[in-house]
């Protein structure tokens, strides 16, 4: 066994022991295992928001996506800021009517605004079709960063049944507030961690940043610069539209929002989060580095770019470290989804069907699903023959058409209603679907249009459809109501 492999394994015994320990002296009903007991500040709401964003897809894809595509990746660096931003004046509101009528999920958030249950198990089934793709991606990366790190001693499959096993049982004991702990451990380890790579390997790789994008710029010009067609501005700037409306409409981050103690939270974490992104553009410098120095990765190859530059340029030691952090960035983010998935079946799916007694068998039923959820998951992730990119793609299309719905509900007097709600959801995620299942672009299905047209993402389609509809169903059926307060 090498000293890689035994920070790896500490790091997984002292994430299940701070999560189990994070229950000590709470009362674990529904509340408290769901949203924290809505009693969380600033400082663990800027860990347990900022562990939803840094996830293995940006401590992998991040750097992986520079290596391929260049300046594009920055996209991802754009989108975060923009959530963030319009996190400021989004969650506020969300959190006091949330904390005013006790609601746990995003879908009960849907159901007292537009006082309807049909439309609240809509809105669940749309976030539990999305959730379960993006936790199988935070499993796949685990295993591929374990089985990296630990020099192949761990193999992805025993990787990924591990780290399901410590996310499952202490999400079952401890809930939000187990994510919360592990969060805060994470957050200190990834920011040094990352910030310590990107400024480190162009220095000892090409003598500071300045000289390795010179490098760059005589190896591969092409990749500091958006292209003129495909990944061009017209895709960066629809890609960071739809993202960014995007971030807040996922089941997990939505529900950490309802974690908060006060409204303030918010916006404290509306200023500061922004510069959480530079850690993102520190992993998307390595990526950078690794250009010249680790040359020939293809197709999914790419995501390994940063792993590949560590475990050439550190002792086992460190890259023991760097497995850690990248373990912590499946973990975390893991928890929060499996919280979210579960409360979402049991609080709104369960529910709506075989009306439970009270609140306490509603909270048994979702710590029962977390194992099912789990080992759903596992099945998925262990399955190499599934490619969970579309899937992945498809989730967050998915979640992105709940924005102009939940935002049309927060004025007191609205004109969109239930119908217009519904339907303007439904169009929204049908041509999504279609989409994706068909590989359809704004270039096949419009290619006579300018070029700058056909590179818009098709996202753009989906959600423009979906507004139109939400509109034009809800003028027809006359809506112009007052709120539920």
């Amino acid at each position: 066994m090498n000293v890689a492999l035994l920070i790896i394994m500490g790091t997984i015994a002292g994430a299940l022991a701070l999560g189990l320990m994070a229950r000590r002296g709470i009362r674990m009903d529904l509340e408290q295992w769901s949203v924290g007991g809505r009693s969380f500040g600033p400082v663990f709401m800027f860990v347990l928001m900022a562990g939803e964003v840094f996830t293995t897809f940006t401590f992998l894809g991040g750097g992986g996506y520079a290596y391929a595509h260049g300046v594009a990746a920055l996209y991802m660096v754009a989108y975060t800021a923009l959530g963030f931003v319009l996190s400021y004046w989004l969650l506020p509101p969300v959190w006091r009517i949330g904390r005013r009528h006790g609601l746990l999920t995003q879908a009960d958030f849907f159901r007292v605004r537009y006082d309807s249950k049909p439309l609240a198990l809509l809105v669940a089934v749309v976030g539990l079709v999305s959730m379960i793709p993006y936790l199988v991606l935070q499993l796949k990366g685990l295993g591929i960063i374990v089985q990296a790190t630990s020099y192949g001693l761990l193999s992805p499959s025993l990787s990924v049944w591990i780290g399901a096993s410590v996310m499952c049982v202490y999400v079952v004991v401890s809930g939000m507030h187990g994510s919360a702990w592990t969060a805060t451990v994470k957050d200190v380890l990834v920011l040094g961690i990352v910030a310590f790579l990107g400024l480190y390997m162009p220095w000892h790789y090409y003598g500071g940043m300045g000289a390795m994008f010179d490098r760059i710029g005589q190896m591969r010009p092409d990749l500091l610069t958006l292209s003129t067609s495909g990944f061009s501005p017209s895709w960066y700037c629809s890609t960071i539209i739809i993202s960014g409306l995007g971030i807040y409409m996922w089941p997990h981050t939505f529900g950490s929002a309802l974690s908060a103690h006060a409204a303030r939270s918010f916006r404290l974490n509306a200023v500061l989060m922004p510069l959480y992104t530079l850690v993102m553009i520190l992993a998307m410098i390595v990526g950078f580095a690794a250009i010249g120095q680790v040359p020939g990765l293809t197709g999914g190859q790419i995501d390994m770019a940063l792993l590949r530059l560590s475990i050439q340029t550190f002792p086992q030691w460190f890259v023991g470290l760097i497995g850690a952090a990248g373990l912590l960035t499946a973990i975390v983010p893991g928890s929060m989804m499996l919280i979210a998935t579960a409360t979402l079946v049991a609080n709104n799916i369960y529910a709506m069907v075989f009306v439970p007694r009270d609140r306490a068998q509603v909270g048994r039923v979702a710590r029962m699903m977390v194992p099912v959820v789990t080992l759903v998951a596992v099945w998925f992730a262990l399955d190499s023959s599934i490619s969970i990119v579309g899937l992945l793609i498809m989730g967050y299309s998915f979640v992105t058409q709940l924005f102009p719905s939940l935002v049309a509900s927060l004025p007191a007097r609205r004109i969109v209603n239930t119908a217009g709600a519904g339907a303007g959801i439904c169009v929204g995620v049908t041509v999504v679907m279609i989409t994706v299942l068909t590989h359809a672009t704004m270039a096949t299905m419009f290619p006579a249009l300018p070029a700058w047209i056909r590179d818009i993402n098709i996202g753009s389609l989906a959600l423009g459809l979906n507004i139109i509809t939400m509109l034009a169903v809800s003028r027809l059926s006359g809506a112009r109501y007052s709120a539920k307060a």
